[in-house]
């Protein structure tokens, strides 16, 4: 997928449920760090895995729809697998980053990324409470 071999390619994933600024930031940092970023969107059917039958709010097509608007998102691929082993392996990306949630060992073991993939973090997005910015809790607050 790699365009030309001096690009920079930039890789990360999510499920994108309800855009915010957190997702906004990561999206940006990791533009940052290359020439082309591809996002990987959890599917709808992933999504019910790892968030609950709740979720996803939208449908894989309508975010997808989203983050393709954002002119710094290069591409967008849906993918259905839990882990992004098998979608990093396809991308070949040279930098691949998550939120520092995650350390990058973790990334590494976790997605079995390969030792030539430099695996970066992007800070956390707060509130002015201090509290990470998260879907989740926007639709708790909605809820409420």
């Amino acid at each position: 997928m790699k365009e030309s071999d001096n690009e920079k390619v930039v890789f990360t994933n999510g499920i994108f449920d309800l855009l915010h600024p957190g997702h906004i930031k990561l999206l940006e940092f990791a533009k940052s760090l290359g020439d082309r970023l591809v996002v990987g969107l959890n599917s709808d059917r992933v999504t019910k895995i790892l968030k609950g039958n709740d979720r996803p709010i939208q449908n894989e097509n309508f975010r997808k729809i989203a983050i393709e608007s954002l002119n710094f998102v290069d591409e967008v691929v849906i993918f259905d697998d839990v882990r992004t082993t098998n979608i990093v392996r396809n991308i070949k990306p040279h930098v691949v980053v998550k939120g520092s949630e995650y350390t990058t060992q973790e990334v590494r073991q976790t997605d079995i990324i390969p030792d030539t993939v430099e695996i970066v973090t992007c800070p956390i997005v707060t509130d002015s409470n201090g509290d990470k910015i998260s879907t989740t809790k926007i639709i708790e607050t909605m809820k409420k």
